[in-house]
């Protein structure tokens, strides 16, 4: 009677492992929010967000899925767009087709500036503020941000970038990863607190502090959505310091919205993902009501 329950388990245990290594990792989805979120009557526009595709050569099927999306006003890519540092051109060229009809903007994480390394899963567990720092082989980080910027995409680097958008004025920030301590909040107040404030980051660590300084909408990834998530659970680690129920999606920091992405991929040391699909997200942005 044991043994046979055990057998069952085992098996049970096996087909979960081969979903979400072989189908739920593969099985991409476009998700769509709509904000009433703009300044006075500003007429809408789209943003597509992306984050953490880690993309790695071959890499086929995410890129077909990228050409299908639809073109966006402002496309954002909040890091970790490589897979491995040999994958820069073949990033550049997978992104080229969702290049925003207006602005295309782009911060890098880790993962684009180190070359990906295995690490062990329970290292996640640990809280964020108690590991030992690691270092890894550096990667093409000045490459991609060259091949991307030639193709029109802007790097936020720590920086402002002020930006008119169909008549709406917008005050964007973008910080550096604040995973490894590279963010520099100084240059994140607002100087044009009328205009539409977008915060752009890799990690959402910051989102309390930038909600603070008025920015009406904050999209990070990093997290991916959990990448594992249990019925009624949800997502187990968020590999940074926000609340494990913040780990995907929309929630509100006061007025501000934040919009975290579960992302498009994986470390290729971790090709799994659990009740936890791959997607991309436009926001459809209108009008604040009344």
């Amino acid at each position: 009677m044991l043994a046979g329950l055990l057998l069952v388990l085992l098996v049970a245990a096996a087909l979960v492992f081969a979903y979400a290594v072989f189908v739920e990792r593969r099985w991409y989805r476009l998700r769509r929010h709509r904000l009433a979120i703009l300044p006075g009557d500003a007429a809408g526009l789209t943003v597509l967000h992306l984050s953490d595709l880690h993309l790695v050569l071959g890499d086929e099927g995410k890129r077909r899925f990228l050409a299908s999306l639809p073109r966006a006003d402002v496309a954002v890519i909040t890091g970790d767009v490589l897979g491995e540092p040999e994958a820069v051109e073949f990033a550049a060229a997978a992104l080229r087709p969702i290049r925003g009809r207006v602005a295309s903007l782009f911060v890098l994480g880790s993962n684009d500036l180190y070359a990906p390394r295995p690490n062990n899963p329970l290292r996640y567990f640990i809280p964020h503020g108690r590991r030992r720092r690691l270092t890894g082989r550096r990667g093409r980080a000045e490459d991609l941000v060259r091949e991307l910027e030639r193709d029109g995409w802007v790097h936020l680097r720590n920086r402002k970038y002020g930006r008119r958008v169909d008549g709406v004025p917008m005050e964007i920030v973008g910080l550096d990863d604040p995973h490894i301590h590279r963010a520099n909040l100084s240059v994140a107040p607002r100087s044009e607190p009328d205009a539409f404030g977008l915060a752009v980051v890799h990690s959402p660590d910051p989102a309390p502090e930038l909600a603070a300084l008025g920015y009406d909408l904050v999209v990070a990834g990093h997290t991916h959505g959990g990448q594992v998530r249990l019925p009624l659970v949800g997502a187990l680690v968020t590999n940074c310091s926000i609340p494990t129920r913040l780990a995907r999606g929309l929630a509100k920091l006061g007025r501000t919205y934040l919009h975290v992405s579960p992302g498009l991929g994986t470390s290729k040391y971790a090709p799994f993902r659990l009740l936890c699909r791959p997607e991309a997200t436009v926001l459809e942005l209108g009008p604040r009501r009344g």
